[in-house]
């Protein structure tokens, strides 16, 4: 798989709850972690979506510019993958937020919206872009 052109960047409070989200519950896998001197705060992170594409996250506090006042838990995000319905059930497993249901949409995608632990909203729909 080549490496995403385009990597949107998300600040948490918590990064490591906002890892272990995206890694275990979600299905994001690891790339590259910088950690802060603490050794649990995460300053860098890179995440990579198994059917393609990648983020970055880091931690709110770092004083990153251009940072806006709400850094935390005001994202939108979308991720195209063949099956929503399964990460719905993960993340429900987990206790994770249902934003909305597994639905079909009038533009052909099949999405659900789930919540991250900062209140980020991430869509998971079967559309790909044109």
């Amino acid at each position: 798989m080549s490496k995403p052109g385009v990597w949107p960047a998300i600040l948490y409070t918590d990064t490591e709850a906002a890892r272990r989200f995206l890694i275990e519950v979600i299905g994001f896998t690891e790339s590259f972690t910088v950690r802060g001197e603490d050794g649990t705060t995460v300053r860098h992170g890179e995440l990579l979506w198994p059917e393609g594409g990648g983020v970055m996250y880091g931690c709110a506090a770092n004083g990153h510019t251009g940072q806006s006042e709400s850094a935390t838990g005001s994202s939108l995000l979308y991720v195209a993958t063949r099956d929503p319905d399964q990460v719905c059930e993960r993340a429900r497993a987990a206790g994770a937020k249902i934003l909305a249901e597994p639905h079909d949409t009038d533009y052909g995608s099949r999405n659900v919206a789930i919540a991250d632990p900062d209140g980020n909203v991430w869509t998971f729909g079967t559309y790909g872009g044109a």
